[in-house]
This record gives structure tokens, C-alpha cells and sequence, in this order.
């Protein structure tokens, strides 16, 4: 059964011109000229509206927008984006075999360009799958995108194992249909009080440690993912099923 990870991109980007570099185009880049037209169009204040952010990180993006070339200077995607789940990924040193395996195996969700290899060329942009944008007759990016993200999955894949955040998450699993792939998620949690929670930057970072894991690993079958046990995560058995994977934080790591 083939396999693909899903999971979410970050807000902070850069562009670096070191390895591994870009190999391939994103599948769905005739859309991404679409959203940047739209995004061309807004003013400085509608644009920092829809961005929610500061008055300086408007004035970055808003120029950046304006200067933005979607087939030059661009950064495989996978050392693009820069937050704390992508330094526990580290890609950058990763071996040519784990790379292949990453850029075969996983994919990125994107509010701006859809769904990404790792090795895809991207240039630095602020996009959050949930922003309200509205685009060719559409609300918002889940409408825009619609079962365009299943559908690149469900192309090359019978399963699709989930460690994207709940914003992404939505843009793929409302769409699974009789005869596509299932879906997997996988939570990283820690027990407190006696309830399991997911605190956000420590599920960052297991989920950036598990996908390394599976490349250093090549794992190729979802039996294989229940062996994760790395920053003391290990497989609560009672609270998974053939939909989800619970691991577990010990309270000591």
C-alpha cells in the first residue's frame, strides 16, 4: 500500500541557495498564478487585513508580493520554510537516500501552492489556508482549493497518514470519497491531569522527529509507524484505532 504524508507548512520562509536545491515544479502552480493575481489586486490595508499581522510584517509582504516570481530564484521547499518543525525534519542533512524517500513520501499543504513535494521550487509567501480570500467565485482557500488536494493524493497514494495541523487537515479529509485513500492521523500528546492534550510547539516538533524518523527508517508500510519512539513518544494502544495513532510523551523526557 502506498503511503504519503501530510502535513503544514510555516509561516516564516527564506530563500537560500544551498542543498538540496529544487527539482521539480508544484503540481498545481497554474493555480498559485491565480491566487497571486488575487493577491496583487488587494490594497496595502486589505492585504495586511487578510495577513492578521503587523504593520511591519505588512510592509515585508506587501512588497514582496508585488516583486514575487513564481520560476526564478526559489528554494526546494523542504528548507524553504523554517520552523520548528521543519529544523526537527533538518532536510538539509539528510542523505541523498533519506532525501528521495522525503521527496517521494511526503507531501506539504499550502494555502498558496496547494500541495508541495519537498524538493518543489517555491519562493517565500503569506498565505494561511485559512484565510478568507476570496478567488474565481470562491470564499475562501478551502473553497478555492476544494478536492484539488485529495485528488493530487489520491493519484499516487491508497493511504494518506496525517500529521498536519487541523487548519490543513480540513483542506484534504472533508473530501475523502468510497474507494480513495484512508486517512491516518497521527496525535503526539502528553497526559496531564489525566487527559491527553497536544500542546502546539511540542506537537511541532514530534511531528517534524517523525517524519525524519520514517525517512531515516524508509518506511513503506503504515505497520512500521507504531515503532516511533523518539523524544520518549511510544504508542498508547488503547486510545488508537485503524483511523488514528496516539503516541504518547512520558512525563520524564
Amino acid at each position: 500500500m502506498a503511503l504519503r504524508i501530510i502535513t503544514s507548512p510555516a509561516k516564516k520562509m527564506r530563500t537560500i541557495d544551498a542543498p538540496p536545491l529544487p527539482r521539480s515544479e508544484p503540481a498545481l502552480l497554474a493555480r498559485t498564478r491565480l491566487l497571486l493575481e488575487a493577491l496583487r489586486r488587494l490594497s496595502p490595508a486589505e492585504a495586511q487585513e487578510l495577513w492578521a499581522c503587523s504593520d511591519r510584517l505588512a510592509a515585508l509582504n506587501y512588497d514582496r508580493l508585488q516583486r514575487m516570481d513564481l520560476d526564478r530564484d526559489l528554494t526546494a521547499a523542504a528548507v524553504s520554510y523554517e520552523g520548528i518543525q521543519y529544523r526537527h525534519m533538518a532536510p538539509e542533512v539528510m542523505t541523498d537516500g533519506e532525501l528521495a524517500w522525503l521527496d517521494e513520501h511526503l507531501r506539504i499543504l499550502s494555502g498558496f501552492y496547494g500541495v508541495l513535494r519537498p524538493l518543489d521550487g517555491v519562493t517565500p509567501y503569506r498565505l494561511e489556508m485559512q484565510a478568507r480570500l476570496a478567488v474565481g467565485g470562491a470564499h475562501n482557500l478551502y473553497e478555492f482549493w476544494g478536492p484539488d488536494l485529495y485528488d493530487a493524493l489520491a493519484a499516487e497514494c491508497d493511504l494518506i497518514v496525517n500529521v498536519a495541523s487541523v487548519e490543513y487537515s480540513r483542506a484534504v479529509t472533508p473530501w475523502m470519497r468510497p474507494g480513495g485513500p484512508k486517512v491516518l492521523t497521527c496525535l503526539f500528546c502528553v497526559e496531564r491531569a489525566g487527559r491527553l492534550r497536544q500542546p502546539a510547539t511540542e506537537a511541532k516538533a514530534a511531528r517534524g522527529t517523525f517524519i525524519r524518523w520514517c525517512a531515516e527508517r524508509g518506511v513503506e508500510d503504515a505497520t512500521e509507524l507504531a515503532a516511533f519512539s523518539e523524544r520518549g513518544y511510544h504508542l498508547r494502544a488503547d486510545d488508537s484505532d485503524d483511523q488514528t495513532l496516539v503516541f504518547v510523551r512520558d512525563s520524564s523526557a
